[in-house]
């Protein structure tokens, strides 16, 4: 239990400094000079060479830190400085964890984050805000700029400006604009804005905070809908469940705001990015065996800012065993092992269940309707043939695709 602070017990305070000494207060000022203890980083020393008091400075051994403020802050009076609002990704809720919230008391000031916004006149009240110190992955930077149209970033020496601009490039998160403030507050403040190609080329000082911006009316999710084109989808050369047939195919599923649907043999996901805008409060299930069609799932997710979907890796019809039940099973492959893999995931359907099938093969045609009237489906078989357009030197003429079969399976009341 954490112990009640007494009014001869002094607690830690932690001071956001801002952007520089400028933005501290008077009272600021007082607290900082009464001080037995000072604590903050080498560049924050810096502005306080003559105070009396002992002062120690913050390295990366943060819980050596901890212990040392722990030991000392009964018998003690210790400030510790922080860069811009303490709570904003900074030292406040370290020390807060350590030494319980009794025990400490926050003076914000103004972050870089605010100031930022303040520099380039941006209101940014919808703004996501992400911390990339120390971060082996951009996952969270990539969901992020998928899902919102301003995103604000904390930068290290690693995940600097350039390194942020090339990640979103490989996802192919673009139209976005890169605004970089390099040492806001101090004489050697500046700002320029970049496109995500130019700022790759670029070095950077620091320290520095990015602003990332999406052209308007270009957020990736708003540009989502039905039978997107191929090129929108990383995929395996033809690998793809083509526009027209994934626009029936989910037609065929008949989903719910709250299904579960899985995507078995999901290849590029196409069809589970898509379900996504129709499940708003389910979840999608990719599964693929192949790891490089794995990652490409992984990057259409990102890119089309998906957030409802699970991808696994695995066998069908193994991996199934430990999944949330599904209202709607949607089956892109199997090949030679279709008929185990219907019967294994039809175990799985909910009552009132929907399973439904694609397949190119005569043989797999047969196999689906054969396993799904033994299981007790009702069936419906279409087949369909796309015919696309196809510009010559004074005409058009028409080029046929490949005819797909698509299966319907519908457990029987």
């Amino acid at each position: 239990m954490t112990e009640s602070p007494t009014p001869d017990q002094p607690k830690v305070i932690v001071i956001g400094m801002g952007l520089s000494p400028d933005d501290l207060t008077a009272r600021h000022l007082d607290i900082i000079r009464g001080a037995d203890i000072l604590i903050a980083g080498k560049r924050h020393l810096d502005c306080f060479k003559d105070h009396s008091g002992i002062q120690k400075e913050i390295t990366r051994d943060i819980p050596k830190l901890t212990e040392f403020i722990r030991r000392q802050f009964k018998t003690h009076r210790i400030v510790v400085l922080a860069s811009g609002d303490p709570l904003l990704f900074g030292i406040g809720p370290v020390i807060i964890d350590a030494l319980g919230p009794d025990h400490v008391e926050i003076h914000p000031n103004i972050s870089s984050v605010a100031a930022a916004f303040s520099r380039i006149k941006e209101p940014w009240q919808d703004a996501r805000v992400i911390s990339m110190h120390g971060k082996k992955s951009g996952d969270s930077l990539l969901a992020a700029v998928s899902e919102t149209d301003l995103v604000a970033v904390l930068t290290d020496p690693i995940r600097n400006p350039a390194w942020i601009a090339a990640l979103l490039l490989s996802h192919r998160l673009n139209p976005v604009r890169i605004c970089v403030l390099e040492q806001l507050g101090t004489p050697s403040e500046k700002i320029s804005w970049h496109t995500l190609e130019q700022a790759t080329q670029e070095t950077f000082s620091e320290p520095n905070i990015v602003v990332l911006k999406r052209a308007s009316g270009s957020h990736t999710l708003s540009g989502l809908h039905l039978g997107m084109p191929d090129d929108a989808y990383d995929h395996e050369n033809g690998l793809i469940t083509k526009p027209e047939i994934r626009a029936v195919s989910l037609a065929k599923l008949k989903l719910q705001a709250h299904h579960i649907l899985w995507d078995l043999g999901a290849g590029s996901g196409s069809i589970g990015i898509e379900a996504s805008l129709l499940l708003t409060r389910g979840k999608i299930v990719s599964i693929e065996k192949d790891p490089e069609r794995i990652r490409n799932i992984e990057s259409n997710r990102l890119r089309h800012g998906v957030k409802n979907m699970e991808i696994r890796l695995a066998t069908l019809p193994d991996g199934l065993d430990d999944l949330l039940a599904p209202d709607r099973i949607f089956i892109g492959g199997g090949g030679r092992k279709l008929e185990t893999i219907i019967r294994s995931a039809a175990g799985y359907l909910k009552p009132d269940g929907i399973i439904v099938l694609n397949t190119v093969l005569m043989d797999n045609l047969t196999i689906a309707l054969t396993t799904l009237k033994e299981l007790g489906f009702s069936t419906e078989t279409i087949q369909i043939q796309v015919n696309r357009g196809k510009d010559m030197p004074w005409s058009q003429r028409f080029e046929a695709q490949n005819p797909v079969w698509i299966i319907t399976g519908i457990i029987k009341s």
